[in-house]
């Protein structure tokens, strides 16, 4: 398959409903991660049923569906049982197969369309994209062969990031190339797959954007997200960010602006490298809501995932205004290492936390298993509060472990 999107003003694009689908309507999705999950509960809340595909009956999304389809996301019988039983699909990953969506998308509706998640899901493709729309990037080159990888350093500079164009994510598949004598061995690692080399960017903070588009075409943004990673997963974000009201603005402008040239349906986030002057350049996109936007769920009118309903069944978009600053602080598996955290110490240290466990069975080092929510009208305090419940599970991990 080789569809050439970059010259279509109708890239996301899929067939219309003549009138919004309403409650008790049945819809699917294809992915069964957390980010299933809370889209199922969103739907569910609303009066929608929900049905999954899902590698197994025990996943996150289908701990929670009202059905499942129990198959890999590109087997064929299971997405024909899945266009059979749902009037509408969304998708809750972008690396699924696009070939697998196009097939979908002709027997029910699919949002967003199979070219957005097409383009979002291979580096190439997407700062290709981006950059035929003047979003601005920083210095990138394609890189397919040997020859392109030891090029790289006298193009970009040194150090550059490798990256594989396809499957990463959470900093797998990148590598840091620090001399031009590295460059080579970095692509040979990564496989010899198509990568992208990405020059160095000194930046003063990350930040993201999550906005939602609707069939009509209309798109509303979030605030600004600050986003803190460590070992390149996320780690915390803080909303408002505290970047001004210019640096706001045009962050905003800039992912609705994405969101309009990809002619997406539902919701889309972008990540941002932002320099000390107040620059700022797009890291990535995602065709989806995202982590940084989980906060939303209790600190805005409407969530992202309520977003991703509403622009999948046609209806109006909800309101993006804060009911109050928040900050939320990711879970990993980490903190499961000997035990169980101790859930008490959080909620009787600060009754204000909010607790999302995602259902993962298996904790592992990295693994992203929940988060913690905290509102307040600080959003500075909200973060500080959200890190000393995180700690408060550890400690109170660690005392129950020490006198057992």
């Amino acid at each position: 398959m080789n569809p050439s999107p970059f010259d279509s003003p109708t890239i996301g694009s899929g067939p219309e409903f003549p009138e919004p689908l309403l409650p008790p309507a049945t819809l699917g999705v294809i992915g069964s991660g957390q980010l299933g999950r809370m889209f199922i509960q969103a739907a569910q809340r609303m009066g929608y049923r929900v049905g999954v595909l899902s590698a197994t009956e025990d996943t996150p999304a289908a701990q929670v569906a009202n059905w499942s389809v129990i198959g890999p996301p590109d087997h064929l019988p299971a997405l024909r049982k899945m266009a059979e039983r749902a009037e509408a699909i969304t998708v809750e990953f972008e690396n699924v197969s696009a070939p697998a969506l196009r097939w979908l998308a002709r027997r029910t509706l699919v949002r967003p369309g199979w070219l957005t998640v097409w383009v979002s899901q291979n580096r190439i493709r997407e700062k290709s994209f981006l950059s035929s729309h003047a979003i601005p990037l920083a210095p990138w080159l394609p890189i397919r062969t040997a020859a392109d990888a030891g090029a790289a350093a006298e193009s970009l500079g040194l150090p550059f990031v490798l990256k594989t164009a396809a499957s990463g994510y959470d900093g797998k598949g990148q590598i840091r190339v620090e001399s031009e004598a590295d460059a080579l061995p970095a692509w040979l690692r990564l496989g010899r797959v198509p990568c992208v080399a990405e020059g160095w960017v000194e930046f003063a903070s990350e930040v993201s954007v999550v906005v939602a588009r609707g069939q009509d075409g209309k798109a509303v943004a979030y605030p600004v997200g600050l986003n803190r990673h460590d070992r390149h997963i996320l780690d915390s974000t803080m909303m408002p960010a505290p970047v001004g009201p210019i640096v706001t603005q045009e962050a905003q402008r800039l992912a609705i602006s994405i969101a309009q040239a990809l002619n997406t349906v539902g919701v889309l986030t972008v990540e941002y490298f932002l320099k000390a002057d107040g620059t700022l350049l797009v890291n990535e996109m995602a065709p989806r809501p995202h982590n940084s936007g989980h906060l939303t769920i209790e600190a805005a009118t409407s969530s992202q995932f309520e977003q991703q309903v509403r622009a999948l069944c046609g209806l109006p978009l909800g309101g993006t205004s804060l009911i109050q600053p928040a900050a939320m602080v990711n879970l990993l598996g980490d903190l499961w290492t000997g035990g169980e955290p101790d859930w008490a110490a959080a909620f009787r240290d600060d009754p204000g936390v909010k607790l999302h466990l995602y259902g993962k069975r298996t904790a592992a080092p990295g693994r992203k298993m929940g988060h913690l929510t905290v509102l307040d009208p600080d959003p500075e305090s909200a973060l500080s509060r959200a890190i000393a419940a995180r700690r408060a599970l550890v400690r109170g991990h660690l005392k129950a472990h020490s006198s057992s």
